[in-house]
């Protein structure tokens, strides 16, 4: 574990946020990925693609096929996945490792397109995404009742990615997505990960 170290986290669960306590899935990723800052565009297409596939599902659904989509989508290599034809999309459907919706698989498609003209536009996807912001904005919520599902600022990056064509980008997936590649800081103050997350910046 790459911060503080197993025996520490065991003995503080009850400080963790409480979303991820139902299964040692969820615990792992809690710990070592969600709200660390990102900015490998490979990984932000990874990310991408699933909180695209999470739509109606929850993560940890999600998280449970998360090998099977890289091994289904090479390692989400945008460049591969953007020359997917008919053939593969039908290989797509019929793989039991990840979540079969035709709408789903169609636009992770699109988008891979899609990422390819923003890393032409702006030289990486990471520099376009990052560039909303100045910084990571870290939150401060004592609890889960107090984190919004959408901002201003997801609103504002969901419109032009929309604007240029994503699928399944709503503000909801995006502020997720956000969640998720540390561009909010959404751990709560009673949890650990909060400040750990902070020195990384």
């Amino acid at each position: 574990m790459p911060y503080g170290n197993a025996f520490f986290y065991l003995c503080n669960m009850n400080s963790l946020c409480p979303w991820c306590l139902n299964d040692p899935l969820y615990i792992d990723y809690h710990n070592k990925e969600w709200g660390v800052p990102l900015y490998d565009d490979n990984k932000l297409f990874e990310f991408l693609i699933l909180e695209g596939a999470q739509a109606g599902l929850s993560w940890l659904t999600v998280l449970r096929r998360r090998e099977g989509y890289r091994k289904a989508y090479d390692g989400f290599n945008p460049g591969i996945v953007a020359d997917y034809d008919d053939c593969k999309k039908q290989e797509l459907l019929s793989d039991v490792g990840i979540i079969r919706n035709r709408l789903k698989i169609d636009a992770s498609i699109i988008n891979a397109k899609l990422f390819l003209d923003i890393q032409k536009e702006f030289g990486s996807f990471s520099d376009y995404y990052w560039g909303f912001v100045d910084k990571p904005i870290v939150n401060n919520f004592e609890g889960l009742a107090d984190v919004p599902a959408t901002t201003e600022l997801s609103d504002k990056i969901s419109k032009d990615l929309r604007k240029r064509g994503f699928k399944f980008v709503g503000s909801t997936i995006i502020y997720a997505f956000m969640q998720a590649t540390g561009m909010v800081n959404d751990h709560l103050i009673s949890c650990p990960r909060h400040a750990e997350v902070c020195k990384l910046y």
